[in-house]
C-alpha cells in the first residue's frame, strides 16, 4: 500500500532556502567572473583603434563559458596550459584585470612585464603555466606536467586547452596516445568553434568527427555545448568523476561560436567564409546572455545584474588607466626571465 508523503516541515522548507540561495549566490558569482571576460574583452575593441596596445589580440567572446567553467570544477594544484586565444583562461584563474592591460600595453606592470603580450599570457602562481601562440605546442608541456606529478607520486591534476585545429596536429596525437599509455591525470580540453582561421573542420578533417576519432584510446571522453556554463561545469565534473573512478586522461569536446575574426577586435561576416547568426541565434551562442536568463529565472532582478556590471567596468576602466600610465620596461629587462 502506498504511504502519503509527509508534509514539508519548516526544517525542509528551510533547508531548501538555503539550498535555492546557495544556488543563486554560485550562480552569481559564475556570473561576475564570466561577464569580468567578456568586459575585458570589449573594453579591449573599444581601445584598440588607438594602437596603444602592443600586442595582436585573439579574441574569445562566444567561448568564455568553456575556461570560466571548466576551472570552476578544477581542482586545487591543477597546472593549466593554454593557447593564444587565453584571455577567458587568464582572467578566470586570476580575476586580474591590472596584470592583464599591462599586459597588452606592453608595460613593466603587466604580468610579464610587458614581454609576452596577448598570446604568452601566464600565472605560475595560479596555476595557469604557460600559453603559447604556436598551434599545439602547450599540449606536449601538459602530459609533461601530468608525467612529472605521476613520477613524484603527486595527486594533482594537468589540463591542456586548444583548439579544434590543434587535433591536426602530430603532437596532439602523440600527447594523447603517451597520456593514455601512461594513464596519466591529464584533462583534454577541446575549444571546438569549427575553425582553423577560416578554415571549416569539413574541409580539414578527415574523420568523422573529433569523439568518433578518439574511440580507439584509453582515456575517457565527453562533449557538450561550450556556450552553456553549467552544461560545461557538469561535464568537467563529470569527467573528473570518472577519471577518479578509473585512472584514465579525460577528453573534453566542447563546441562554441566565435562572434569575431580570427585576430582582431571586429566581426569579419562579409568575409564570407561562415554565416552570421540570427540574432535569435545570436542570444542562444551566447553564454553571458545564457547566465543571465538563468539567473532570472531565479529571482535576480536586472538592477542586480546592472550593479555587477557597473562594478566591472569600474575596475577595467582603472586598469587600463593603470597601465596606460605604467612605464615601459627598461632595457635592462630583456635579458631577464630568458632561459636558453
Amino acid at each position: 500500500m502506498l504511504q502519503k508523503a509527509s508534509p514539508p516541515t519548516l526544517r525542509d522548507a528551510a533547508l531548501a532556502g538555503r539550498q535555492a540561495s546557495a544556488t543563486r549566490a554560485d550562480t552569481l558569482a559564475l556570473y561576475h567572473k564570466l561577464l569580468l571576460v567578456r568586459r575585458a574583452e570589449e573594453k579591449i575593441r573599444e581601445e584598440y583603434a588607438s594602437n596603444e596596445m602592443k600586442t595582436p589580440v585573439h579574441l574569445g567572446i562566444g567561448g568564455e563559458a568553456i575556461s570560466v567553467g571548466v576551472c570552476h570544477a578544477l581542482p586545487p594544484g591543477t597546472k593549466a596550459f593554454g593557447t593564444y586565444r587565453n584571455h577567458a583562461l587568464y582572467l578566470a584563474l586570476t580575476g586580474d584585470t591590472d596584470g592583464f592591460f599591462g599586459e597588452l600595453y606592453g608595460k613593466v606592470t603587466g604580468a610579464s612585464k610587458g614581454k609576452a603580450g596577448s598570446m604568452h599570457l601566464a600565472a605560475p602562481e595560479q596555476g595557469l603555466m604557460a600559453t603559447s601562440a604556436v598551434v599545439g605546442t602547450t599540449i606536449p608541456l601538459a602530459v609533461g606536467a601530468a608525467l612529472a606529478h605521476q613520477y613524484r607520486g603527486e595527486p594533482h591534476l594537468a589540463v591542456a586547452f586548444f583548439g579544434d585545429g590543434a587535433v591536426e596536429e602530430g603532437v596532439f596525437w602523440e600527447s594523447l596516445n603517451f597520456a593514455c599509455l601512461k594513464q596519466l591525470r591529464m584533462l583534454f580540453v577541446c575549444e571546438d568553434n569549427d575553425l582553423a582561421i577560416h578554415t571549416a573542420a569539413s574541409e580539414r578533417q578527415g574523420f568523422r568527427s573529433i569523439p568518433e576519432a578518439l574511440q580507439g584510446f584509453r582515456c575517457h571522453v565527453a562533449s557538450g555545448d561550450g556556450s552553456d556554463l553549467q552544461g560545461v561545469i557538469a561535464a568537467t565534473t563529470q569527467i573528473l568523476g570518472r577519471m577518479e573512478q578509473d585512472s584514465r586522461p579525460g577528453f573534453l569536446h566542447l563546441t562554441y561560436f566565435r562572434f569575431l575574426e580570427h585576430v582582431g577586435p571586429m566581426e569579419d561576416f562579409h568575409a564570407g567564409y561562415r554565416p552570421q547568426p540570427s540574432p535569435e541565434e545570436r542570444l542562444r551562442l551566447d553564454p553571458v546572455w545564457r547566465v543571465e536568463q538563468r539567473l532570472f529565472e531565479h529571482g535576480v532582478s536586472r538592477q542586480e545584474l546592472d550593479a555587477i556590471r557597473s562594478s566591472i567596468d569600474e575596475q577595467i576602466a582603472r586598469s587600463v588607466d593603470a597601465a596606460r600610465q605604467a612605464p615601459f620596461a627598461s632595457p635592462s629587462e630583456l635579458s631577464t626571465d630568458v632561459w636558453g
